[in-house]
């Protein structure tokens, strides 16, 4: 009786955990830099090679950063959504060019809008890397302070901007 306790034991168990795995959301990938430190950058911009833009340059404001690239299909699908929320909301949106081509990029930007105060060109992906970037696009949204809030992995919708990143926006605004 006892040898046939111990297997079922071990089965109810995994399937225990079979469930309660089924229930997660599988694009769900927690990140470490959450209520953390941004990593400090200083790159040059996609537009001026000759200036740089730097973490610094993101803090004392709530700022999203966007890391998109011009191969990337996904940041062809979100990049409508940024241009729509640059319009109707006031959010200070800067761009992380990644393991890009500069002039495939800028081309891109010509063609689809360019909705970044500034992109900072990230060519060898070396930022992106001290980010968690897993593949683009991936949003951080980055308190006053420089501490990232919010990570979104994959292209943002609508429904997402207006119901997750803009009420998190105006309560990171609101604090002081």
């Amino acid at each position: 009786m006892i040898r046939y306790l111990l297997p079922l034991t071990i089965f109810l168990g995994i399937t225990v955990l079979f469930i309660y795995g089924l229930q997660n959301d599988p694009r769900y990938i927690p990140s470490p830099l959450i209520n953390q430190s941004a990593p400090e950058f200083n790159l040059p911009t996609l537009h001026e090679p000759e200036l740089n833009i730097k973490m610094d340059t993101l803090k004392g404001k709530v700022s999203l950063l966007n890391v998109w690239a011009s191969w990337c299909a996904a940041c062809r699908i979100e990049h409508p959504i940024l241009n729509n929320a640059v319009r109707n909301y006031d959010i200070k949106l800067y761009g992380l060019n990644y393991k890009d081509s500069r002039s495939e990029a800028l081309i891109w930007l010509k063609d689809l809008g360019n909705p970044y105060i500034e992109s900072a060109y990230d060519k060898d992906g070396v930022v992106g890397i001290d980010y968690g970037v897993y593949g683009v696009p991936e949003t951080f949204i980055i308190d006053k302070q420089g501490i990232i809030r919010y990570k979104h992995i994959g292209p943002i919708n609508n429904e997402q901007f207006d119901n997750i990143i803009m009420p998190m926006i105006r309560n990171l605004e609101e604090e002081k």
